[in-house]
């Protein structure tokens, strides 16, 4: 497998696993709005690649047909099979961002809000109707052709539930259908990285990752504990999620492994 790295603090922190399993790779910054790379990689194999940086490194990859190069994912709250025991998604409304001033009452009320899309355009986080909707009329006020590649859209479709009280969080690796590796990472509202998981958190991970076999060869799924028991909270794209604690060696290695298979 070759390995194309953008700079960032987490992808410095995988090439030292690379280092440590003698796997080598090449570091590359990213056009802004063009994503292309420089300096341009000599890639062997367009079917033996993999990239890691920012989310939007899949166009790159989909331009020059690297395999499997960034791992995209169908939206979490599409797969039936997961719907019995996700936190947020199975209930949630779904509107389009053009849709939200005339669809939401400024009444105050709270809603945990999200892209549906695994794009990274707004991350998953609380707000009230009066924020939402001013935040809607910000990107309206826009020229579609002026929003940035990788922002929210006029189009964009956004998914909103009702806020629940997270006890704690793990964020779980899954590769070839496998947990790999783990890492907590908030306990209740402190952010906490530390490799360490609960036995019944990670035995759920598991069972998340079996109901739903095939859903990617690689990707991130986040679990949290509520007083309602474990909950499925979201998946995310591997090569441009947090690596918090993880056990970098594992993954890598599960990573590369890919290739040989």
């Amino acid at each position: 497998m070759q390995w194309l790295l953008q700079e960032f603090e987490d992808t410095h922190k995988l090439a030292e696993a690379l280092d440590r399993l003698g796997i080598s790779y090449t570091w590359h910054k990213v056009v802004p709005f063009i994503g292309e790379l420089i300096p341009k990689p000599v890639v062997a194999d367009p079917g033996s690649v993999v990239m890691f940086g920012s989310y939007s490194l899949w166009r790159n990859a989909e331009a020059n047909g690297y395999r499997p190069g960034v791992f995209k994912l169908r939206p979490f709250v599409q797969e039936r099979a997961w719907h019995p025991y996700l936190l947020n998604g199975a209930d949630a409304l779904f509107i389009v961002l053009r849709d939200v001033p005339a669809r939401l009452a400024d009444d105050g009320r709270e809603w945990f809000l999200r892209p549906v899309d695994d794009s990274k355009e707004e991350p998953g986080n609380v707000k009230s109707t009066g924020e939402i909707i001013r935040m809607a009329e910000r990107v309206l006020a826009l020229d579609e052709d002026e929003i940035p590649t990788g922002s929210l859209r006029h189009d964009t479709l956004l998914m909103f539930t009702k806020p629940v009280r997270i006890l704690r969080e793990w964020r779980l690796w899954a590769v070839n259908d496998r947990i790999v590796t783990y890492s907590l990472y908030k306990d209740g509202s402190r952010v906490i990285h530390r490799h360490e998981i609960d036995a019944d958190v990670l035995e759920f991970g598991q069972r998340m990752v079996d109901v739903n076999p095939g859903y990617s060869p690689a990707y991130v799924i986040d679990v949290c504990r509520t007083e309602d028991g474990l909950k499925l909270l979201e998946t995310n794209c591997l090569n441009a999620a947090g690596f918090y604690a993880a056990d970098l060696v594992r993954l890598a290695a599960a990573i590369d492994s890919l290739g040989r298979d």
